[in-house]
């Protein structure tokens, strides 16, 4: 586990978080995962700090609200999804492309579970997966 150091684009919000990328990742084909290209690694809400800028953050929800995905209102960075697991209960997904301190190496060698959201399968991996 580490504390890793994460912002924005144009760094009006910064945060740290306890993550360890060897826990794994997660990529979903859900409509929003899909056209904003999420990666997420999921940590309990605890696990998160937001060191500043919360009056930059803005959020968006969709369908029955139950994920809260929250962004810099500046530049459009998504940084954080907020929500409830049947698996995890309460969650935060840290983008981890937000995270300034990780190595391309470390990003590379993180494992990827890949959810089929679009069909409501969270359990199972979808059937075409190179594209996410």
């Amino acid at each position: 586990m580490s504390v890793r150091q994460g912002s924005c684009h144009c760094g009006a919000v910064r945060f740290e978080a306890d993550v360890d990328l060897a826990d794994g990742t997660v990529r979903c084909n859900c409509s929003i995962c899909a056209k904003v290209r999420w990666w997420g690694a999921m940590i309990a809400p605890e696990r998160l700090r937001l060191l500043s800028g919360e009056d930059a953050l803005t959020q968006y929800t969709f369908g029955a609200h139950l994920q809260r995905h929250r962004f810099c209102r500046h530049c459009g960075v998504r940084l954080f999804e907020f929500g409830t697991s049947p698996l995890r209960g309460e969650f935060v997904a840290i983008n981890v492309t937000a995270l300034d301190d990780v190595t391309d190496a470390e990003l590379a060698a993180a494992p990827i579970r890949y959810v089929d959201g679009r069909h409501d399968r969270w359990l199972e991996e979808p059937d075409i997966i190179s594209h996410l």
